[in-house]
């Protein structure tokens, strides 16, 4: 019996990647860049066993089998590299809403792969661990990463360059980040079924694509120089591009609620107003809010005061995936 424990954090998105250029592998048809978080987390322990007949996959307590199935599929990988056979137990647990559009998924595969990696006692180095976190799910790859993380979307066709980097430490510049929970429920349409959605019906699908290198030069300039403003105007504009691509989509993809977009207002008051906040918006209906720590208690209110936020989460900028037992 080898078992081993993994915390990982879910990452935010601020340039974004929306459609894959090979499903199977899960490679992203555009590079992206994020910011992993500190105070959110998935927890995950591994235990393989000779006595099981198949793996168990539990989530927050509960079985579900089409994320069993990912999990399956992520392990088998991992037990390809050890040479063994060998069932596993996961359990996991998010201190999040999951399925929401606050990247569970991302954290959920980062967690399990480093977990897996450490107790089949393999040894994996962080990019090898990035390419097996994105088989699973393509954000998780950044989410094996802390800080302002970029993940390539590489050219070969195996997939193997399509891993995470390192952009910044945490630490080195310590941006707060606020969280407008607007729903606690499972999204409809799946960030991997949405994206295919898109790729196959959007008119729009061959410029977005086109456009992304723009996007992540601008923002890795910001984010060396330490320019907010810039990272603002490149962040927002990648998100509204992302979500315009999305609703025109056939039918049309529409991950918003009323108080995401009131909530996108009150952001840009505020940023008229000379407060360094921006907003980003992933594959869900909750507001990301991106600002200098003190501009936290502003943000705050403004989000607190919105009819349908039914929750602030506060956190900032944290590590990545790793092994706590």
């Amino acid at each position: 019996m080898k078992q081993a424990t993994a915390l990982a954090h879910p990452n935010i998105a601020l340039v974004k990647y929306w459609g894959k250029r090979d499903t199977a592998l899960n490679l992203p048809a555009v590079g992206s860049i994020s910011i992993t978080l500190d105070t959110l987390h998935t927890k995950t322990k591994v235990r393989f066993d000779e006595t099981l007949d198949s793996d168990v996959f539990l989530l927050d307590g509960a079985s579900n089998a089409g994320e069993t199935r990912r999990v399956v599929d992520c392990l088998s990988l991992l037990r390809e590299i050890a040479g063994v056979q060998t069932h596993a137990e996961v359990r996991s647990e998010n201190s999040f809403p999951t399925g929401s559009g606050l990247a569970s998924s991302a954290s959920g595969f980062a967690a399990l792969v480093v977990a897996a990696d450490a107790a089949l006692d393999l040894g994996l180095d962080q990019s090898r661990l990035s390419e097996l976190a994105r088989r699973g799910s393509g954000s998780a790859a950044r989410s094996v990463l802390g800080g302002f993380v970029e993940l390539h979307h590489g050219e070969w066709e195996d997939g193997a360059d399509c891993i995470a980097t390192s952009l910044l430490d945490a630490a080195e510049w310590p941006l707060a980040v606020t969280v407008g929970v607007i729903s606690r429920k499972a999204k409809k349409v799946g960030s991997t079924a949405g994206m295919e959605l898109t790729r196959e019906t959007s008119s729009y699908y061959s410029a977005w694509v086109d456009g992304a290198e723009a996007d992540l030069l601008a923002a890795r300039v910001a984010i060396v120089e330490r320019d907010f403003q810039k990272l603002a105007d490149v962040s927002e504009l990648s998100c509204l591009k992302m979500h315009a691509l999305a609703m025109s989509s056939q039918p049309g993809l529409m991950y918003w609620h009323g108080a995401t977009v009131e909530g996108i207002h009150r952001i840009r008051q505020l940023r008229r107003g000379g407060h360094a906040v921006f907003f980003t918006i992933d594959a869900g209906p909750q507001l990301k809010v991106i600002s200098t720590p003190e501009a936290v208690a502003t943000v705050t209110d403004a989000l607190s005061d919105i009819s349908g936020v039914q929750d602030v989460l506060l956190t900032g900028l944290g590590e990545g995936a790793r092994v706590v037992d």
